[in-house]
């Protein structure tokens, strides 16, 4: 069951459970362990706002700027078996009446390979459209294969290439940049086998 369409702002406190994920929105006692799975030179140099190295004041600003009022949705990704076990993030950057949002997210390292960011994105796709969003668009940089196969899984169409500034890379680095329409998105959940891998299909979202 696809969430009903609520603001940015209602989704402050919700808490989205995929098939082996919960993604929630950051918390204090995060810090630690966000430090320790950010700070991954492969995730600076393939990402726009991640420095490397990464330490708990970051992680610490990370939780701060995510549970502003207004932030837009930011969420940690962590284990359903093991909810205390953090994996990754996603977040939606741009989240408006007209979509236009941008898909971002990562793994740490030890959680690479299993399907997990395509888990994460699903949710996130499906968040958005579930909202206003009418297009999402995401970008990743042109070595990166894997981040390629999540969007693809996704239904994203690659729309060219453009530079993307990164602060861990410490300059520009080109990117492909893709976008996913609301119609599409409409079209793969109806034929029902785009989604690949497990995933939050139907998802639940509490809150």
């Amino acid at each position: 069951m696809v969430p009903s369409a609520r603001s940015a702002d209602a989704f402050d406190d919700s808490t989205i459970v995929t098939a082996r994920l919960v993604l929630r929105r950051p918390r204090p006692a995060d810090a630690e362990r966000l430090a320790v799975l950010a700070n991954d030179r492969a995730i600076a140099d393939n990402t726009a706002l991640i420095p490397h190295p990464y330490t708990l004041a970051d992680a610490r600003a990370f939780i701060a700027m995510a549970g502003g009022s207004g932030a837009k949705p930011v969420f940690v990704a962590c284990l359903a078996a093991a909810p205390d076990v953090l994996i990754g993030s996603a977040g939606l950057d741009g989240r408006g009446a007209t979509g236009g949002g941008e898909l971002g997210y990562w793994v740490g390292a030890p959680f690479r390979g299993q399907g997990f960011a395509t888990e994460m994105a699903h949710a996130l796709v499906d968040l958005a459209f579930a909202g206003e969003a009418e297009r999402l668009s995401a970008s990743c940089r042109v070595t990166n294969d894997a981040s390629r196969r999540v969007l693809a899984k996704c239904g994203f169409q690659w729309e060219g290439v453009a530079l993307v500034s990164s602060v861990g890379f410490g300059g520009a680095f080109p990117a492909d940049r893709f976008r996913l329409d609301r119609g599409t998105w409409q079209s793969l959940r109806a034929w029902g086998s785009a989604r690949s891998v497990a995933g939050p299909d139907p998802m639940r979202l509490a809150g």
